[in-house]
């Protein structure tokens, strides 16, 4: 059984949306109804605490298990810029960059909920502002998100070399 409800959007539009039985709603809670209200920080540099937190949630492979070493990896990155939803961090991306050539894009992380949100995107975008035209970002990227880069304008490329760590 699935209930129909019409929501109403600006400029008078209607979208019909399915509710399931596992995401029971009520119309009450359909008229309380607040859009998601995202902040972008260049400012704030989020703790080791909450930076380990959004890493373990969205299954980033960092060194969750040691908060000083993250710590370290944050204190060592010039550029960070985080999104914040309800005070909690949301997402963050994590940069090293000389300003004028190039920047390694190190950390790009969303939290699991609200991934599709546009949250990623925008944190590339503000990077991008951030450093200009005359600066290219460069990132590795874990395996499962190989797809998503192309769709937000990277390039792969065949021309990059890498040392693994040793720890």
């Amino acid at each position: 059984m699935f209930g129909i409800i019409k929501l109403a959007y600006p400029l008078f539009r209607r979208r019909t949306i399915r509710i399931g039985l596992f995401y029971p709603i009520l119309v009450s809670q359909i008229s309380n109804y607040k859009p998601m209200e995202i902040t972008y920080k260049f400012d704030v540099t989020p703790t080791s605490e909450q930076v380990i937190e959004l890493y373990k949630n969205c299954g980033l492979p960092r060194p969750v298990d040691d908060p000083d070493r993250i710590k370290r990896i944050y204190q060592g990155s010039n550029l960070i810029v985080t999104a914040w939803h309800n005070h909690e961090l949301a997402g963050v991306a994590r940069c090293i960059t000389d300003g004028a050539w190039s920047c390694y894009l190190a950390d790009l992380a969303v939290t699991t909920t609200l991934k599709k949100s546009g949250i990623g995107k925008k944190l590339i975008e503000l990077t991008q502002q951030h450093l200009g035209d005359e600066v290219m970002i460069l990132l590795l990227s874990v395996p499962d998100a190989m797809e998503y880069y192309p769709k937000v304008g990277f390039k792969t490329v065949d021309n990059a070399f890498m040392m693994a760590r040793k720890k």
